[in-house]
């Protein structure tokens, strides 16, 4: 048994007066400038410790020895290609990971770039699938402080300690920069997706400096949380008896990380926007024949803060000026010449030159007074590029056209529109910090855990133009997006409308695939930008058209939308970007029937197959070449897992019954019916129940199973009574009453096959772990629970499953400090088959939580949830906050940081407050609506209808994928 308690105490509160000065809190209380009462904190000198990895046993590694080879002939043979495998375990960063990070920039879907809560900018994912982890040290925050009288003078980088890599050649003339602040009075406080840093006295005794990062992630706004920018506020109150002249200091390098750091040919060049912004762009080459990037940054003139640039400033001392020179310059002026803004673009840099560029804002600051200033951070990226050649536009581009230099609209819109932005996060958040009855750590964890839709490597790219009627005199409102008017006649082209756009009438605009371009780079929906506007009417309210949206499963398992896991992280989307969630579930139902015949060796046996099998539900949407080549994950043949197409189906069924929406339900049905007629051939001896294989044929892929399990068995049993419900709503009695019986028939049989009496078996086999409790045994119930259906079992059993693994899997676990583990053997010893069964996964742990919410087990699921704050997020677990991984083990140490499942912390606020639309729908059990007819009547006549339903499916709208029917 594993036991014992590895926290040193328990805290229910994390007031932000532990952290701050009252009195600091109390200046700092207007204007969103002091830290929210319940947040995620730490101190500016808390120790970053560097993160542990998982290592598998003796035992293990023999076991995989094959595989392993196998997968590390799989990544030379891709690196050989210049390509990144999609699970490389043999390649590590330079960059060790370490618990440092903090809420990420940006909007979601353009290229993401983390924080770290020392206030280091790092983890840049500009390009898809890379992530260059190395912290940027030339992007700082840096405040010049001097008294009236000159008695006084402080300079200094906001962000403590003298870094490592100061040394590095390539970071020359950052050495002589001010490293002063210590952190000791500084903090930090995140609620994704605003952060507050607040140096409390540091490193003048008489300033409270208070910074604000806000980014434009607002749940239903699908135009604002698209954006690639973010703005960092900061308010100054002067305690002292002095005027005191303070600047801040914002400088950046043009470069994305990586190899194009140092190649060359980076211009910068100074800007001046409307509404008093003005700043300086960047224009960065990227390498291996990826897009350009332009970064932009900018701050806001006000009455009383001054704005000065410094265009470009080198590293090295060869550099013309240096950034020695540059910090000297603030040091003495505390501004920069007013002839920067008239420098125009710089010379390209040369190989191995960093060009950097600096923005400053100052101002005086009355005694006992207080200022406020604004800055501004974005990055234009308008083409997406993936691997294989194909381009296409972010979804941003919709809003601001597609030139690069749209960073400087970027970075002028969020200045003039982060209060609203503001207004529009906390009216969302608001009602669960404000609920007293939830627990506080859960409140701001809650938050927190959706930074992977930002930092999860996701990408939004804009499908076709909406339906447009529009007039170049229309006046902007909130509720009017700017476009380039080239992208607009380019779509009509591109669609063939012979539209007049001179009188400002395009009239219908459609297009029946995704704008992409080959690797000749010319894009085909879409055409290059302008720099003049036409206003364009918004469509957010009207239209479904969302465009397409990928996010990674894990930043170290690139593949796209991995399907499996999808399944625990969709309520996040679904919660709080419904049409999101909608169109990523219509691009796998558009896969069902699709089959790609290109040969693939699957590594776990070293077995040939088709990438895509017809019937069957992608793993993935693919790496390289997302939507066109699917199935990136090669370890097993998951056209013969036994969870895909039953996960399918509950998604696709929750997410109909949650938004209603009829059109969806028509639209996927073909789909589900073929996803569960492909399934009846796992049905080996006609029980109506699916069976397992003796091989890891589920999202558990290192952990074997045999026969009937209940895990996948639990899944299926779920989705026959969904599509029963769903053929039932849809109008579709034969197939209603086919799939009810086959539900009555299997719950039978799974019942007598593994419900010993206080849980379900982890399968019917006769292996050592086949009576393991798994934590994970009823997720068919919670999604049959989060659906509103009826049970699948009577209460009594589905409450003490929940009990058994609580009493278990939690709680013989570091005194339920921990979270689930997989696996627990019935005598108290953690299952330790494979490297799964012994571990904790932290989706999975949320996943159970919720299960344990519909149960009415509340105490139970807060305290099982709790252990992964404990081990994750709090100051004495193990340092994953703002990194989740999928999971840690007995001792810690992490597998696949920053990882898509633990998103499922939302299928716990799902539970806790389900949608009106199922509150309100009739409380009737649905499965008692179905009428079973005589056997003989219904046979021949439903199996009939249901092939029928498939073979339709291939009648699938603008769809992208070639059908194999």
């Amino acid at each position: 048994m594993v036991s014992g308690n590895i926290f040193q105490y328990k805290k229910s509160s994390w007031p932000p007066q532990d952290y701050v000065n009252r009195a600091t809190l109390e200046l700092l209380d207007s204007d969103s400038a002091a830290p929210p009462k319940q947040a995620w904190r730490r101190k500016l000198n808390s120790h970053a410790s560097i993160l542990k990895e998982f290592s598998v046993t003796f035992m293990e590694a023999i076991k995989m020895v094959r595989l392993g080879i196998r997968l590390w002939s799989y990544v030379r043979e891709e690196a050989s290609q210049g390509r990144k495998a999609p699970i490389d375990p043999f390649t590590r960063e330079s960059c060790k990971p370490s618990a440092s990070q903090g809420v990420p920039l940006g909007g979601m879907g353009s290229g993401s770039i983390s924080r770290g809560f020392r206030g280091e900018f790092k983890n840049f994912q500009i390009v898809p699938g890379t992530c260059d982890t190395s912290p940027i040290m030339a992007n700082q925050f840096s405040i010049f402080i001097s008294r009236e009288g000159g008695s006084k003078k402080y300079a200094s980088v906001l962000s403590p300690g003298k870094h490592e890599n100061l040394g590095e050649s390539s970071y020359e003339g950052l050495s002589s920069w001010g490293w002063n602040l210590t952190g000791q009075h500084s903090t930090y406080h995140a609620l994704f997706p605003r952060a507050w840093t607040v140096y409390d006295g540091e490193p003048d005794p008489e300033l409270k400096v208070s910074c604000r990062q806000i980014s434009p992630f607002i749940p239903h706004n699908y135009q604002d949380s698209s954006l690639p920018t973010t703005v960092f506020v900061y308010t100054l109150v002067n305690t002292g008896k002095e005027r005191a002249k303070v600047s801040l200091l914002f400088t950046w390098a043009n470069s994305i990380g990586g190899i194009s750091h140092l190649s060359g040919d980076h211009v910068n060049e100074p800007f001046i926007a409307e509404d008093g912004v003005s700043g300086v762009l960047l224009h960065h080459k990227t390498s291996k024949g990826n897009h350009p990037v332009t970064f932009a940054v900018a701050a806001c003139e006000t009455q009383n803060v001054s704005v000065t640039v410094l265009p470009s400033f080198g590293l090295s001392e060869g550099s013309y000026p240096t950034a020695k020179a540059m910090w000297g310059k603030m040091a003495q002026d505390g501004y920069f010449d007013r002839d920067g803004f008239d420098a125009g673009p710089s010379m390209p840099s040369s190989p191995g030159e960093t060009r950097c560029a600096a923005i400053s804002a100052s101002a005086w600051i009355e005694p006992h007074g207080k200022c406020t200033m604004a800055f501004a951070l974005a990055w234009s990226s308008p083409k997406v590029k993936f691997n294989k050649g194909k381009s296409y536009h972010r979804r941003y581009t919709r809003y601001y056209g597609t030139s690069e230099r749209a960073a400087s609209n970027l970075v002028h819109d969020a200045l003039t529109n982060y209060k609203r932005w503001e207004e529009d996060i906390e009216r969302w958040q608001n009602p669960i910090l404000n609920d007293d009855r939830l627990p506080e750590w859960y409140k701001f964890t809650l938050f927190n855990e959706l930074y992977f839709l930002v930092s999860g490597g996701t990408v939004w790219i804009d499908s076709a133009l909406p339906d447009a009627h529009f007039s170049s005199n229309h006046p902007q409102t909130r509720k009017t997006m700017k476009y380039r008017s080239d992208a607009v006649v380019e779509n009509i082209k591109s669609s063939g409308s012979d539209s007049n756009v001179e009188n400002g009438s395009t009239g219908d605009v459609e297009s029946s695939h995704t704008g992409f371009s080959d690797e000749d780079g010319s894009v085909i929906s879409q055409g290059e930008q302008k720099d003049n506007y036409i206003q364009y009417p918004s469509h957010e309210n009207n239209s479904d058209d969302v465009g397409k949206f990928l996010y990674l499963e894990g930043v170290e398992y690139i593949m796209w939308c991995t399907y499996d896991v999808h399944f625990y992280a969709s309520f996040a989307l679904l919660e709080l970007f419904p049409k999101i969630e909608l169109s990523i579930q219509r691009e796998f139902a558009k896969a069902v029937l699709f089959e790609d015949k290109r040969k693939v060796k699957f590594l776990s046996e070293g077995n040939w197959g088709i990438r895509k099998v017809k019937g069957a539900i992608p793993h993935d949407l693919g790496t390289h070449d997302p939507w066109h080549e699917m199935n990136a994950y090669n370890i097993h043949d998951t056209s013969k897992w036994k969870d895909l197409n039953p996960k399918f189906v509950l998604q696709v069924y929750r997410d109909f019954a949650a938004t209603g929406d009829l059109s969806f339900g028509t639209d996927v049905w073909p789909a589900v019916c073929a996803a569960m007629e492909y399934m009846e051939q796992f049905d080996r001896d006609n029980d109506c129940l699916i069976e397992n294989d003796g091989f890891p044929d589920q999202t558990y892929d290192a952990w074997t199973v045999h026969g009937v399990s209940a895990y996948c068995g639990c899944l299926w049993l779920a989705a026959l009574q969904a599509t029963a419900a769903m053929a039932l709503q849809l109008g579709d009695n034969i197939s209603a009453e086919r799939y009810k019986r086959k539900f009555l028939k299997a719950k039978s049989v799974l019942e007598a096959k593994l419900w010993n009496g206080s849980y379900f078996n982890y399968d019917s086999g006769s292996s050592g772990n086949s009576k393991s409790i798994q934590a994970d045994q009823l997720a068919g119930q919670w999604y049959t629970a989060s659906s509103a259906l009826p049970n699948l079992f009577d209460d009594l059993k589905i409450q003490s499953s929940l009990q058994k693994i609580y009493d278990f899997n939690v709680m013989k676990v570091r005194g339920g400090r921990m979270g689930a583990v997989n696996g627990m053997h019935p005598n108290g010893k953690v299952d330790d088959c494979c490297m799964q069964s012994r571990e904790v996964w932290t989706g999975v742990t949320y996943a159970v939580a919720a299960t344990m919410i519909y149960a009415g087990m509340e105490e139970q699921a807060f305290t099982t949830a709790e252990g992964i704050f404990y081990a994750g997020w709090s100051e004495d677990g193990f340092g994953y906050a703002f990194q989740t991984p999928e999971g840690w083990t007995m001792d810690g140490h992490f597998r696949s940081l920053t990882y898509m499942r633990p998103l499922s912390i939302w299928g716990m606020q799902w539970a806790l407050s389900l949608p009106k639309v199922i509150l309100d729908a009739p409380r009737v059990n649905i499965m008692d609506r179905i009428q079973l007819s005589p056997q003989s009547a219904r046979s021949h006549h439903a199996e009939n209808g249901v092939r029928k339903i498939a073979e339709k499916a291939k009648c699938f709208s603008n769809s992208m994928f070639r059908c194999a029917c």
